[in-house]
């Protein structure tokens, strides 16, 4: 959610006023410190003009923490 809002070049502010969510929350779901419902994603998505996929689809920086995070099975 944050890549595509900094892509928009929207602050936190900017972005709020746009959804209707307070700022606060909306940096709480950008940290991962809350988890949107189905309806949530949707109406973010509408403010951010994406589909509501582009949200839930991870990014490069997201798949090479994911990487390392994966420790190699021992046999």
């Amino acid at each position: 959610m944050k890549r595509v809002r900094l892509e928009k070049g929207l602050t936190q502010e900017q972005f709020a006023e746009r959804s209707g969510f307070t700022q606060q929350y909306l940096s709480d779901l950008e940290r991962g410190r809350r988890n949107p419902t189905v309806v949530t994603l949707f109406e973010v998505s509408q403010a951010l003009g994406v589909e509501p996929v582009t949200l839930v689809t991870p990014d490069e920086e997201a798949l090479a923490g994911d990487a390392q995070r994966v420790k190699p099975r021992k046999n």
